[in-house]
C-alpha cells in the first residue's frame, strides 16, 4: 500500500516536473514554423511599414519564413484573439488598441482581456495637417474656426482606434471643438483625402508630412509632441498653441493571452538584441520612426496607463 502510494506521488511530481518544463523546451525550439503577423490595417500605414521591417529583421534571425498579413478593421483584431496561442500568430498594432472598446462598444474582443504585451516596436510623432487652402495656418486658427463653424470641418483617418483617429479625438476635447470624422480603409487613402480637398484636415506621422509638405500638397501645423520634431523644426507643438497635451504613438507587437510567458520573453529579447544592429535601426530611421524595445510586463503596463478610463471623454 505504502509502496503504491509512493509511486503515484513520484508519478505526480514527475508530470508536475514535466509540465513546468514544457514552456522552456517551447521557448527554446520557437520558432520551428511560419510566423504570421497580423496588422489589422490597410496596406500602406506606418503600423504596416514597422510590421514589414520587424518580420525582415526576425526572419532572418530566426532563419523562418515571417509574413505579414493586412486583415483591416475590427474583425482582424478578433482574428488574432481567436488564434491559437502558441507564438505563431502575433499582431502588429498601434496605440489604437488601447480604446477600440471605447470608440466600438460592440468590438468583438476585450483588448485587456484578450492580448498580451510583447514589445513597443516603434513611435511615430503626428502632424496636424490641412490642404494648402485651408484659411487656418496655425492651431490657433483652427480652434477659433472650429469654434466659429461647429461640425464643418472634416478630418480623414484609417478608420477607428487608428493613432490618426485619436490625435484628432484628442485634440477635439483639449480644445473642446466638434470636427467631423471622414473614414478611409488605410493611411495612404485618408492622406490623399485631404491632398484633394475631400476633408480639411488630417494627422500624419513624420515621413508622410515632411513629404507631402516639401511638395507643397499639405500644409503642416502643429505636431502633438511636447517638443519641436528635428525633421520638420519650423512646425510648431500644440502646447505652443496653449494646449496642454501630447500623444505618444507608438506601434507595438502583441500576442493572444495564453501565450507561454517564455515565448514572449524570447521575442522581446530577440527584438532588444536587433535593434543593437545598425542596419535595423537606419531602417526604422529611414521611415521617421523612433525605435523602442520593452520587456512584455513594460509593454503590458504601458497599454494598461492608455486604456479606455485614461481615454474617458475621448
Amino acid at each position: 500500500m505504502v509502496t503504491t502510494w509512493r509511486k503515484r506521488v513520484f508519478v505526480a511530481g514527475l508530470l508536475f516536473s514535466l509540465l513546468a518544463m514544457a514552456p522552456q523546451a517551447a521557448a527554446q525550439s520557437y520558432p520551428s514554423q511560419r510566423i504570421t503577423v497580423i496588422v489589422p490595417l490597410g496596406a500602406g500605414g506606418v503600423t504596416n511599414i514597422v510590421a514589414r521591417i520587424f518580420a525582415e529583421e526576425m526572419g532572418r534571425r530566426w532563419s523562418q519564413q515571417v509574413i505579414v498579413e493586412n486583415r483591416p478593421g475590427l474583425a482582424g483584431t478578433a482574428s488574432v484573439a481567436r488564434s491559437p496561442a502558441d507564438g505563431y500568430t502575433l499582431m502588429m498594432t498601434s496605440a489604437g488598441i488601447t480604446v477600440a472598446r471605447l470608440v466600438s462598444k460592440d468590438a468583438p474582443f476585450d483588448p485587456v482581456r484578450d492580448f498580451v504585451g510583447i514589445t513597443r516596436v516603434a513611435a511615430a510623432p503626428h502632424f496636424l495637417v490641412a490642404h494648402p487652402d485651408f484659411p487656418a495656418k496655425t492651431a490657433k486658427e483652427v480652434i477659433d474656426l472650429a469654434k466659429a463653424r461647429p461640425a464643418t470641418i472634416k478630418f480623414s483617418s484609417p478608420g477607428l482606434a487608428s493613432t490618426t483617429f485619436i490625435s484628432a479625438a484628442l485634440l477635439r476635447k483639449a480644445a473642446d471643438i466638434d470636427l467631423v470624422h471622414v473614414p478611409f480603409r488605410s493611411a495612404p487613402e485618408a492622406m490623399t483625402a485631404v491632398i484633394r480637398g475631400d476633408v480639411q484636415l488630417y494627422f500624419a506621422p513624420t515621413g508622410a508630412t515632411k513629404e507631402q509638405a516639401e511638395r507643397g500638397r499639405i500644409n503642416p501645423i502643429a505636431v502633438l509632441t511636447q517638443e519641436r520634431v528635428s525633421d520638420l523644426p519650423h512646425v510648431p507643438t500644440v502646447g505652443e498653441a496653449g494646449l496642454q497635451f501630447s500623444y505618444d504613438a507608438w506601434f507595438g507587437l502583441m500576442a493572444p493571452t495564453g501565450t507561454p510567458q517564455a515565448i514572449l520573453d524570447k521575442i522581446s529579447k530577440d527584438w532588444a538584441d536587433a535593434l543593437n544592429s545598425g542596419d535595423t535601426q537606419a531602417k526604422l530611421k529611414a521611415q521617421f520612426l523612433l525605435a523602442h524595445a520593452d520587456t512584455p510586463a513594460a509593454m503590458d503596463k504601458h497599454c494598461a496607463r492608455r486604456n479606455e478610463q485614461s481615454w474617458s471623454g475621448v
